[in-house]
């Protein structure tokens, strides 16, 4: 779709890829090298990125006849967008103009010339050699002008564009309050096109009669009668097909018999790949392009009446995230198609099948990737902020127009999402923002627009939350930010109210048919009170899943979001993409995300629970269900459940306890409650961990899994050792220290249940000397405890505060340490500390703390939360450091009657320290003195 005003001219290895040096520029770089358009692309064309002149200032007087003269006293690196870092420009001026020259190709001789711009945001004017070609609005799709008339093979012109990006209500902006994509920010190239081109080809398969629809349309009428021909190629081989264009036609539609095709699937993307020639007198136009045989339909989950959404007949588990789609440095514009590549290939190596591009059209690159890797797309159209006014509309329909014009070839996308939260549509009456009942009708007539367009993919016509319904919808979504704990009981409740004919998530005047159920955004993030996910999201998230997947109705999920966004800090990555540490593999060996994302799953345990008190030697009844989403015969018909019981005692040392097998019949499909295994807890007070291995006939792991108890109790003063000794041990909280002196901060958590001390300083203890222990007695002695580092957040500090704004638009805390939740998830980012431990007048070691952690290891600290919506330092664990007590210093401490134990921070890395006690952190233990007596004769 072009839309032109004023026109004169007829017309799984995953690296972070900088491409350029931020104010670096060069004129030889050429960022993005690759053709923009795989699935639209011409043999001759030359790309327009690279260094161009560029200003902000628009020309005193008149433009036109001053264009040529203006200095352009900056440059900016071409396609970012000038606020981006990469631009080198970094500037947020409402209105920029670009120049560079141009030359023809010699060989381009007797074709016609276009200039395509692939993206630029929003109004945009060119001008060749002084002349003005025309202007185009929009902010998202390409459009193009035609060079021919204005320029000679082999002849060097002058190419300007003013780019008017200036803010309006009504314009669509998505959330460039991230970071906005003010000017140029997809790739402009120079095309070669023969006489008669085309504007568009669409393939639409038709699997049950083995073929392929083709529309085609020209960019005029055909002259003459045209020549179309479409070599075809696929796995099995090649053929090709011609058709005529008849003079005074502009489009034609046929149907290409496809024998036994290939079909695209998440396991084998396969694609047709198409060369397109339209010849008559004047020169060919060639168009290289390609499609995928594949279906998107609705289908019902074997054995149930649960509809679900079907890829080529067949239901599909959708697990699929929120892809805000920004990078740090480009924000729109990613800097290498291998960044856009590993993009795809990060979900598909944690298990997703599917990402939602988020308020914003996706770059045909990407699109490109998750066609030829496997990954479904669900397609949005960007907002606007205003009032849903004639301008707006205008601009939506463009939009939405344009976007399934150029993807409609893309098998990836299954779903076109044209509104967001209402974001857009509502109208302000009487001081409140209401959505009209005209606003509704307006948003199914975009629905029935894009239906029209495209009768093949699914339409959503709102991705609803916060009280507002669908009207005319194809998926029945909707959005929950909530906490682990509350989750079971919310997810009973939409599986209890919807059905053919239920009202909820619906607006008034319409309600559910037979639409899948499908939640199309989840996660902690705006879960607890004052959140934007600075937490670690793993334990919950944990929850989650096995929620999920004790809710057979609900098709799918969309967790929020794939990575960190400038003050959303709830990615599967950083911003950045860096590897963030979710701590699974310290319960069950090679356990990861992948493991929450398996086809074939076991949830285990209470819902709503990782964890719960138990008493020693309870008998407990751990509850299991069995969620296999997938319609394989590969797993034979009897699976395997291996269940392992381990401890983790009151001195943070884990033993075997029990173990089990149990058999698991397999179907496709299957999804139900098991029998309950029944386990005896421990005796003895500390950590239970309950793990599951589900295995087929030849021991491959199919899914892990866990649960864990803790057990409550009173602490025995006499331990046995590892060795078979016997231990006496004094205990001491971790908040009753006799002394600390901290350079930044000192202060507990929960009452006291982890201490902390940030910068350079020290905690001191005092343990009084057992009683019922003679000197004589004791062998040798240690002092235990859990630590870690102790970073000092925005939120800690007293008078910090979070700032103000509108989230969704970039507002709020850009520092992620003002969440008033905040305890960053572990990262591949360290904050090391060191503990020096000094027992009585010697220094007995200097132990690394190599960092201040949160994960899923801090399994103590996550129960110790109250269930208020809000987070105290949930999940931070630390290390066990294990301190020889020197022989003088016993001795010293006998005489004394305690003993005298001083955790220092040095100035010269005061990066704090953090004390966990039982009840907090990875261990169940309180810093513990251990005196290991001799055998008794």
């Amino acid at each position: 779709m072009l839309r032109l005003t004023s026109l004169t001219a007829a017309v799984f290895a995953v690296t972070f890829i900088t491409c350029v040096p931020v104010r670096a520029l060069q004129t030889d770089v050429v960022p993005l090298p690759e053709h923009p358009r795989p699935d639209f692309e011409r043999a001759e064309w030359v790309n327009l990125n690279g260094t161009w002149d560029f200003r902000f200032e628009d020309p005193a007087n008149d433009r036109a006849a001053t264009v040529l003269d203006a200095p352009f006293a900056q440059q900016i690196l071409v396609p970012f967008s000038w606020g981006a870092p990469l631009s080198g420009v970094e500037d947020e001026a409402d209105v920029g103009w670009y120049r560079r020259s141009i030359t023809i190709p010699d060989d381009w001789e007797g074709r016609r010339v276009f200039l395509v711009i692939g993206a630029a945001d929003w109004t945009t004017t060119v001008w060749v050699d002084g002349v003005e070609l025309g202007s185009h609005r929009g902010g998202y799709t390409p459009f193009e002008f035609e060079l021919t008339s204005y320029v000679e093979a082999g002849a060097e012109h002058q190419l300007v564009l003013r780019v008017d990006d200036t803010p309006h209500d009504f314009k669509l902006e998505g959330k460039q309050g991230y970071g906005p994509a003010r000017g140029i920010w997809q790739t402009p190239y120079l095309e070669a096109r023969g006489t008669s081109a085309i504007d568009l080809i669409h393939f639409t398969p038709d699997l049950s009669d083995q073929r392929v629809g083709v529309s085609i349309h020209l960019l005029e009428a055909a002259p003459e009668d045209l020549s179309l021909q479409l070599a075809i190629r696929g796995r099995d081989g090649a053929f090709e097909v011609e058709r005529t264009v008849p003079a005074g036609t502009g489009s034609l539609e046929f149907n290409v018999p496809v024998a036994d095709p290939v079909l695209w699937t998440l396991e084998d993307p396969h694609l047709y790949e198409v060369t397109a020639t339209v010849s008559g007198n004047g020169a060919p136009d060639r168009v290289e392009t390609y499609f995928g045989m594949r279906e998107i339909g609705v289908v019902d989950l074997p054995g149930t009446e649960y509809p679900y959404i079907a890829l080529n007949g067949e239901p599909v588990y959708l697990e699929t995230a929120l892809d805000q789609a920004y990078h740090p440095e480009g924000y729109y514009t990613f800097p290498s198609d291998a960044f856009m590549r590993d993009e795809i290939l990060r979900s598909r190596r944690i298990g997703l099948n599917g990402m939602r591009i988020h308020v914003k059209i996706g770059i045909p690159r990407k699109l490109y990737w998750a066609d030829r890797l496997g990954m479904l797309i669900m397609a949005d159209v960007p907002n606007s902020w205003g009032e849903p006014t004639e301008e707006m509309r205008g601009e939506v329909e463009y939009a939405l127009r344009g976007m399934i014009e150029r993807d409609y070839n893309h098998p990836s996308i299954f779903s076109w999402v044209p509104f967001n939260e209402t974001w857009g549509l509502r109208t302000g009456i009487d001081g409140d923002d209401v959505y009209t009942d005209d606003a509704k009708d307006w948003v199914v007539s975009v629905v029935e627009l894009a239906r029209e367009m495209d009768s093949t993919r699914l339409v959503e016509d709102n991705s609803v939350c916060c009280g507002v319904g669908h009207t005319v919808t194809d998926i029945n979504s909707w959005h929950i930010y909530t906490t682990g704990y509350n989750m079971p009981e919310h997810l009973d409740m939409v599986s209890d109210n919807t059905y053919p004919g239920s009202t909820w998530n619906y607006e008034d005047g319409y309600q559910h048919g037979d639409q899948p159920l499908f939640n199309s955004e989840f996660g902690n993030v705006w879960g607890y009170e004052g959140s934007t996910g600075d937490v670690d999201w793993s334990w919950d998230y944990h929850i989650f899943m096995n929620e999920f997947r004790r809710h057979p109705k609900i098709s799918g999920w969309l967790y929020t979001e794939h990575h960190d966004v400038v003050n959303e800090w709830n990615g599967y990555w950083k911003y950045d993409r860096s590897e963030k540490f979710t701590g699974l593999d310290a319960f069950v060996d090679g356990m990861s995300l992948r493991d929450l994302h398996a086809p074939l799953y076991v949830a285990v345990g209470d819902r709503g629970d990782l964890a719960r008190d138990v008493v020693p030697g309870e008998v407990v009844d751990v509850p299991l269900w069995v969620s296999f989403m997938t319609g394989s015969d590969a797993y034979g018909d009897e699976l395997r459940l291996e269940i392992d019981l381990h401890t983790i005692d009151r001195l943070g040392r884990r033993r075997p306890y029990a173990s089990a097998v149990l058999p698991v019949s397999y179907r496709p499909w299957r999804s139900e409650a098991l029998s309950t295994i029944r386990l005896t807890m421990p005796e003895q007070p500390g950590l239970a961990v309950v793990t599951t291995k589900l295995t087929d006939g030849l021991n491959a792991v199919l899914h892990r899994n866990f649960t864990t108890y803790v057990v409550t109790g009173d602490d025995p003063e006499i331990v046995e050792t590892l060795d078979g000794r016997r231990a006496r041990l004094v205990r001491v909280a971790a908040a009753d220290y006799a002394d600390a002196d901290w350079s930044a901060k000192e202060w507990n958590v929960l009452d006291g249940l982890k201490v902390n001390g940030a910068g350079s300083g020290y905690f001191e203890y005092r343990l009084p000397w057992p009683d019922d222990v003679a000197p004589g007695d004791v062998e040798r002695s240690s002092f235990l405890f859990e630590a870690s580092a102790k970073q000092l957040y925005g939120k800690d500090v007293e008078g910090d505060d979070e700032m103000d704004g509108d989230y969704m638009r970039g507002g709020g805390a850009h520092d992620p340490s003002l969440n008033p939740n905040a305890y960053p998830m572990t990262d591949e980012y360290r904050f090391p500390s060191a503990v020096t431990v000094r027992v009585g007048e010697t220094v007995a070691g200097v132990y690394d703390l190599e960092d201040d952690p949160a994960d899923h290891r801090g399994i103590l600290s996550w129960h110790a939360q109250p269930e208020d919506n809000r987070l105290r330092e949930a999940g931070s664990y630390g290390w066990l450091v294990d301190v020889p007590i020197p022989r003088e210093e016993l001795a010293r401490a006998a005489r004394a009657g305690e003993l005298v134990v001083r955790l220092e921070v040095d100035e010269a890395l005061p990066h704090g320290l953090a004390i966990y006690g039982s009840q907090f952190g990875r261990y169940p233990l309180d810093p513990t003195w251990s005196l290991i007596l001799h055998d008794i004769e």
